[in-house]
């Protein structure tokens, strides 16, 4: 059997950071045993499907640099496949056509309710041998209901959670066409899915109840039924079920936020599923250890703490080069450009230890490029009167360097502080806070380098 997994989100929102997982473990399943991955937009609801959310999946596919095989497929171009399957069903009597009012729905809803049974519909429209079906209304566009088996349950091995048995009395009617005659989402996905020959479903848990309802209309068309995996949810640090409202839930957020799209994928591959105590590894080595059968069944908690380590293990690995090229985006938004400054991959080489995020390292390099204003503090406790000649004096020896690089400069403030008689600190801290504007920096020899001789000459007798 050739491996065919999916990944089918509704335009309804941002790609949400749940989905990039379940679309993470569907690709290196797919990969893994030599297979292809699918992408599918599911936006058939109308009401709330939209072409930014469309374009948002879109990019957040293409920022985490997840490639798909085939797609992406849209349901909203298929309505005519699905109303001839439709037609079929009715044709051999797995469908049916159902009158009820919606007032005579509500009805059988508030009688089950008062005898303390689950509401469900009472098959008045189901044609049965021997039975004879209510005069149709004229008033009522009928909706179309699959013929669920009376007796039995439906059983299937799930990947994660193990045996699931619900029986038949449990699923009801499914209705699987609206009065308008637009499809609903549990048989276009069952449509989509054999047609596009799926033999793994790999998913959220939240879609277990989708499950049975799902391989009844499988069976009924006569079609094989995939293997499903059902992956747990991703929890807050609170343990709370991810909220849009309350947490960082959209790939965007990780983007904007500086984020490398490799950490977040390793980072996301650790949720709920491990290989030994490995913590960082590539996409590559993913694939070749990924299995269904080590994804845990129990929910996971997003750690922002672990990710933002994963990030900065990352970062310290990444080219200064490809770093740069993001860091400036985050510096024209603060209005800072780099150009006249040093070059921003020396910048990032420089800093890329230092920092967890990209917009941390962009808050670092700005002092390159332009100089902060110190706080009260900082001037208070490192620019007195003293410190102020001092430094003086050092940029006045400093313009008759030869050479201005790190060795050079490291070598002259070494001599600089002995000729002074003080501490290295006296000097290293007065001197960071007037070029810089801060006292936390990198080694000042090399940040004095980069900076160049002209700027930190300028800035020192300002």
């Amino acid at each position: 059997m050739t491996v065919r997994t999916r990944f089918a989100p509704s335009p309804t929102g941002l790609l949400h950071i749940g989905g990039v997982r379940t679309a993470l473990f569907s690709w290196a399943y797919a990969k893994k045993h030599g297979g292809q991955f699918i992408l599918r937009i599911e936006d058939t609801d109308l009401e709330r499907s939209t072409p930014e959310s469309v374009a948002a999946i879109l990019d957040g596919m293409h920022w985490v640099n997840m490639g798909y095989d085939e797609g992406p497929f849209y349901q909203m171009q298929r309505m005519d496949r699905y109303k001839e399957v439709i037609a079929q069903l009715l044709a051999n009597g797995t469908a049916y056509y159902c009158y009820c009012s919606k007032e005579e729905l509500e009805a059988q809803r508030a009688a089950a309710e008062a005898k303390g049974e689950k509401p469900r519909y009472d098959r008045t429209w189901r044609p049965e041998e021997g039975k004879t079906l209510p005069a149709i209304p004229a008033d009522i566009k009928p909706v179309v209901r699959f013929k669920t088996p009376i007796g039995g349950s439906v059983v299937w091995e799930d990947q994660v959670k193990g045996r699931i048995e619900i029986g038949h009395a449990e699923l009801d009617d499914l209705i699987i066409a609206r009065p308008d005659g637009t499809p609903t989402y549990n048989f276009c996905v069952v449509v989509d899915d054999a047609d596009m020959r799926i033999s793994h479903v790999i998913r959220g848990d939240d879609h277990v109840n989708n499950t049975p309802r799902q391989i009844v209309i499988y069976e009924a068309m006569g079609v094989p039924v995939p293997v499903f995996a059902h992956l747990p949810m991703i929890n807050n640090d609170q343990g709370v079920k991810l909220s849009k409202r309350r947490d960082a839930v959209s790939v965007v957020d990780y983007d904007t936020q500086g984020f490398l799209p490799e950490a977040l994928l390793n980072y996301l591959a650790r949720l709920g599923w491990g290989h030994g105590d490995d913590e960082i590894f590539s996409l590559e080595q993913f694939v070749e250890w990924f299995d269904l059968k080590d994804v845990s069944g129990s929910p996971s908690r997003m750690d922002r703490d672990k990710l933002l380590w994963t990030n900065a293990q990352y970062i310290k690995a990444a080219d200064p080069a490809r770093l740069a090229a993001r860091v400036a985006g985050f510096l024209a938004d603060k209005g800072i450009h780099t150009e006249g400054g040093p070059a921003l991959a020396d910048v990032c080489t420089l800093l890329k230890d230092r920092c967890q995020t990209l917009v941390e390292m962009a808050d670092q390099a700005e002092y390159f490029y332009q100089p902060l204003t110190p706080t009260a503090e900082i001037v208070e406790k490192h620019l007195d009167p003293e410190s102020e000649e001092r430094l003086k004096v050092f940029a006045a020896e400093a313009a008759k360097l030869e050479n201005w690089d790190a060795a050079t400069i490291g070598a002259f403030i070494k001599e600089f502080v002995k000729e002074q008689g003080v501490k290295m600190p006296q000097v290293g801290m007065p001197l960071r806070a007037k070029v810089c504007g801060i006292t936390n920096t990198p080694s000042v020899d090399a940040v004095l380098a980069l900076i160049g001789r002209e700027e930190v000459l300028r800035r020192l007798t300002a």
